[in-house]
């Protein structure tokens, strides 16, 4: 009787272990299912494409202007968020003024720096571009409006806009080097081939 009782609590055991696999298995399954699905979602949501908001930032005379309007004759845009207490801002900043021009014959791209310095420091942003001679088209947003709209929250924060005005790249951070990424991005744009 002990013999038959052993084996009938093996058999038992191996079906109970073969269920638990099984439960192991389906519940692998599903989540590999919804991790798929998020990623996809994720994915998705990425390759949408979004245009400048409707916020009023202003120029370094005072005069108004609203950042949907920029255009630059359906070449892209470099839209850098900055501040000038921000020395990797600078840095970037003054690391692409070096290649600004050529970048401008070669691509037409168009960088506009948006300073996100408050009311109280943003009398310290012409001074610095115009101590660093930057070209570029500089913009405030002392108020935070635009930076608030666009979700930057941190800076340096950069976003590239194609030809049709729709946000395509964005990046946080600066390192040496960098810039070489921007303008292969540009590049990419204008033959129309995808971004990474």
């Amino acid at each position: 009787m002990d013999g038959v009782a052993d084996n009938y609590a093996t058999s038992i055991r191996a079906i109970n272990l073969i269920n638990y696999l099984r439960m192991k298995k389906q519940i692998l399954a599903l989540g590999f299912i919804l991790i798929s699905s998020f990623c996809f979602a994720q994915e998705a949501q990425t390759a949408q494409k979004s245009l400048l908001p409707s916020v009023e930032v202003k120029t370094l005379d005072g005069k108004k202007i609203n950042i949907k309007n920029l255009s630059n004759n359906g070449k892209p845009i470099i839209i850098s968020f900055w501040a000038t207490w921000c020395k990797p801002c600078v840095k970037e900043l003054t690391a692409i003024a070096e290649v600004y021009e050529q970048w401008q014959k070669e691509t037409g791209v168009k960088l506009v720096a948006v300073s996100v310095d408050d009311a109280r420091s943003s009398a310290k942003v012409g001074p610095l571009v115009d101590g660093k001679a930057w070209e570029y088209e500089v913009l405030l947003d002392d108020n935070g409006d635009l930076k608030r709209a666009m979700n930057v929250n941190e800076v340096p924060h950069m976003f590239i806009i194609n030809g049709n005005g729709e946000i395509v790249w964005q990046h946080t951070s600066f390192a040496d080097g960098g810039e070489l990424e921007v303008i292969q991005i540009i590049k990419k744009i204008i033959a129309g081939e995808p971004i990474n």
